[in-house]
């Protein structure tokens, strides 16, 4: 006897339904076309709705605390899509080493995707690994193709070589240097460091009132020479000033190292980026400029 014979003609054809739309994916995503747009097989989750491609890093073996990792602990990338309204939401996270994270990065961001976080998942991991979290909301198929060319970076970005700063040249000149960013800034020994607080932001944390002293604050020191200098620093952003941020400093050449959260309870929720770039001392004030820039737009 069959399944179908064993159970109710209409409990028999409920349950051919789920099997079908298990086996199609969920209602109103074109899982073929995911598929063929990300390059990678795909899994239906029936019971969550959902839709996930994977793609393991299994080019580069991995270490954590010496201890050889399997992809399935952690180290795969992925984009799960539900369906949403206007078509799907993605949500995914790729695995990436240093030299891999920007070029990532800006590939996802010129595809038309949000780079939500970036952080590390590990301690004493060899090579370094970060991960990088994605995020869209469209048609899925479009969706997919958005996706493809960030993991299509992984395993095959070439190190770029890194030359030590040459230490000669002129010293940096600090008064162009605030005149471009429209600040000035504080010196400490051969550093110089400008600060901009949130004022913009009446922001409370656990019913306190959080300043620039307290954090809430965006910041660049600076470091070499005029010619050959090298910056490093911190960017609170609000939710919608993200992106923005993100393409900006990008487009300038400058790195992004890190993209998360500094405090918890906080009103309005204030998301830190932290980067860091080398370059001329006037070319790397101006991308600081221009990311401030991005800053209050839609306040």
């Amino acid at each position: 006897m069959n399944l179908a014979q064993s159970i109710p003609t209409a409990a028999a054809l409920a349950l051919i339904g789920v099997f079908a739309a298990s086996a199609q994916g969920p209602a109103g995503l074109d899982t073929a076309a995911i598929e063929q747009g990300t390059g990678l097989k795909g899994q239906t989750i029936a019971e969550e709705n959902v839709f996930k491609v994977t793609k393991p890093r299994t080019d580069v073996k991995i270490v954590v605390d010496r201890w050889a990792m399997p992809p399935f602990m952690g180290l795969g990338s992925w984009a799960a899509f539900t369906p949403a309204h206007g078509g799907a939401m993605l949500m995914g996270d790729t695995v990436v080493f240093e030299d891999e994270v920007n070029p990532a990065m800006s590939a996802a961001l010129e595809a038309g995707l949000e780079v939500t976080a970036l952080h590390n998942h590990f301690f004493w991991d060899d090579p370094h690994v970060y991960y990088m979290h994605v995020h869209g909301m469209g048609k899925a198929a479009d969706l997919a193709r958005e996706v493809k060319p960030a993991f299509d970076l992984i395993g095959h970005v070439k190190p770029e070589a890194v030359t030590p700063l040459s230490g000669s040249g002129a010293a940096l000149d600090t008064a162009k240097i605030a005149q471009i960013i429209g600040h000035t800034g504080e010196q400490s020994g051969t550093v110089y460091k400008i600060t901009v607080g949130r004022s913009d932001l009446a922001m409370k944390d656990h019913g306190a009132t959080i300043n620039a002293r307290m954090g809430l604050n965006t910041w660049a020191a600076f470091y070499g020479t005029q010619d050959d200098a090298v910056v490093a620093g911190d960017i609170a952003m609000l939710e919608g000033e993200v992106t923005p941020v993100l393409k900006t400093l990008r487009k300038n050449g400058i790195d992004v190292v890190a993209i998360h959260h500094h405090m918890t309870e906080e009103k309005p929720m204030v998301i830190f980026l932290h980067y860091w770039g080398r370059g001329s001392a006037e070319k790397l004030a101006n991308a600081f400029k221009a990311t401030l820039d991005d800053l209050g737009k839609k306040r």
